[in-house]
């Protein structure tokens, strides 16, 4: 079994209280790693050593080429490790090791574009129109201060990865609580940074219950809140960091629209739906849980779906073969049986799944099976709220007004989809859904040079690119007055007026 510890200002340790708590397999049940169960004790250590980092430390103020090289160095050891944290990703929080290992290469991948990112220029010229003045002005680009950032279970590794890249490619200092779920990767992520030689105090990783880690939005050393979770718990975090008036950026839930439009290619858009929807076994808040079908289409697309959804391999994550792998907690699998029940109370038709899976393979892990409802209406609770696991819900729609009206008929706007053969029909179509990233015949491919995050309940702020970059930077504006004569100062008059 493997011992994990804290990660806080450059050491490793146990939690103060002596308390240790085990990290649970999903597949197997079986206690895979042994960790301390930190409490607000640890966590205010963290936030102190991150706060003295940012304000005595050299971090924030070492020349960006050389914070550059550092980012760099993370990429590399990620790239030496990927098949160990890829593994670790697979055991601890139950996905399919071929995900697991794509995570991990884009996770070095955006260590290596942040690096890149880093190493611009932080000075912003602004244009001389719009001035009343005659001055030359631009905007410098400074970090935010102390980070303190919280991620989900479902993606611990990738997640750890684009909340503290971005952070401290500007200078800031973090510290990172990722779920106690699902810790491992991001403690693994902890262990390369540190070899890598970042000072102490700059990044501090942190696995706590959530109560703890409420500390972060109430506490003023911090300066700023990211979050990726569910919309109830950013709602709370958000109430609590208005206290101390932090920056806020939030990545939350999602009941993600697939629209096919009649002159879809049918095959490849029945691989592409259920690889949208069946993905890390549908935990995931971009999954695309709602597809919406014409109604000439819906009986032959319904029919090959529900063939082609039979054939998706239910098994050990470890296994090359499986295309699913478990749910990440009995929890879990409660709540998604909960749900099937809620869908078939409320008229929905089962054509697919719906329970855990037979076999003495299955037994002791938290395996659900593919399900798929049809006669759904957009009203029914499974076609409103994020399940979190693999259920798809699919509604009729008569018309492309229809649809684009269904598409929007929730509290979400992360994703969305459109699938057709004509592109700037589908672009059309996309212009019209409230949601902050569609894709056009394809999903869940996301670019590191491009804006996620958004609209409505789904959150504030982007994650990945410039945009997120950003996110982690306060704006100065700097003035500098061109006009050397005194009298010639366009307020000369206005406190000392000449008679």
């Amino acid at each position: 079994m493997e011992e994990y510890k804290l990660y806080i200002n450059g050491k490793w340790q146990e939690a103060k209280s002596g308390k240790t708590y085990f990290s649970t397999s999903p597949s197997t049940g079986e206690q895979i790693a042994r960790l301390p169960l930190a409490d607000h004790a640890d966590l205010n250590d963290a936030i102190t050593a991150a706060r003295a980092a940012f304000d005595q430390g050299e971090w924030p103020g070492m020349k960006a080429a050389r914070r550059s090289e550092f980012l760099l160095k993370i990429a590399q050891k990620i790239q030496e490790r990927a098949q160990e944290i890829a593994e670790v990703e697979a055991r601890d929080a139950g996905a399919v090791i071929r995900k697991a290992l794509a995570d991990v290469s884009l996770g070095a991948h955006t260590f290596r574009f942040y690096a890149k990112l880093a190493d611009r220029s932080p000075y912003e010229p602004l244009p001389s129109e719009g001035s009343l003045y005659i001055s030359s002005n631009f905007v410098l680009r400074e970090p935010v201060g102390v980070c303190g950032q919280i991620i989900p279970w479902n993606f611990p590794f990738l997640m750890a990865v684009w909340k503290i890249a971005p952070a401290i490619a500007m200078g800031n200092t973090v510290v990172l609580k990722p779920s106690s779920e699902t810790p491992l990767s991001a403690l693994k992520l902890s262990q390369i940074i540190d070899e890598a030689g970042i000072p102490p105090g700059v990044v501090n990783v942190i696995p706590c219950p959530g109560s703890v880690a409420e500390d972060l939005a109430t506490d003023p050393r911090v300066d700023k809140i990211a979050f990726t979770g569910s919309t109830e718990i950013g709602k709370m975090l958000m109430a609590k960091a208005a206290g101390t008036v932090k920056k806020v950026t939030l990545e939350l839930g999602g009941k993600s629209p697939v629209i096919v439009l009649d002159d879809a290619e049918i095959e490849e858009a029945i691989d592409g739906i259920l690889f949208g929807v069946f993905y890390h076994q549908g935990q995931i808040c971009i999954a695309g849980t709602r597809l919406l079908l014409p109604d000439n289409l819906h009986d032959q697309f319904v029919e090959k779906l529900i063939a082609r959804a039979r054939q998706i391999r239910v098994g050990d994550p470890l296994d090359q073969r499986s295309g699913m792998g478990p749910l990440v907690s009995g929890f879990q699998v409660k709540k998604v049986e909960e749900y099937v029940q809620s869908g078939l109370a409320e008229g929905a038709r089962l054509v697919l799944g719906g329970k855990r899976p037979a076999g003495e393979e299955y037994a002791k892990g938290n395996y659900f099976e593919p399900t798929i409802f049809t006669e759904v209406k957009n009203s029914m609770k499974i076609a409103q709220e994020e399940i979190f696991g693999p259920v798809l819900s699919v509604i009729h729609y008569r018309d492309e007004k229809e649809a684009v009206r269904i598409a929007n008929d929730v509290v979400y706007g992360l994703a969305g989809a459109v699938w057709s053969a004509n592109v700037p029909r589908a672009i059309e179509i996309a212009k019209k859904i409230r949601a902050g990233t569609i894709w056009i015949n394809d999903h869940h491919l996301l670019n590191y040079n491009a804006p996620f995050g958004g609209f409505k309940q789904s959150g504030i702020g982007r994650e990945m690119g410039l945009y997120g970059l950003n996110e982690y930077t306060e704006p100065k504006h700097i003035h500098i007055d061109l006009v050397r004569k005194r009298k010639k100062k366009v307020w000369y008059n206005v406190l000392f007026p000449e008679k």
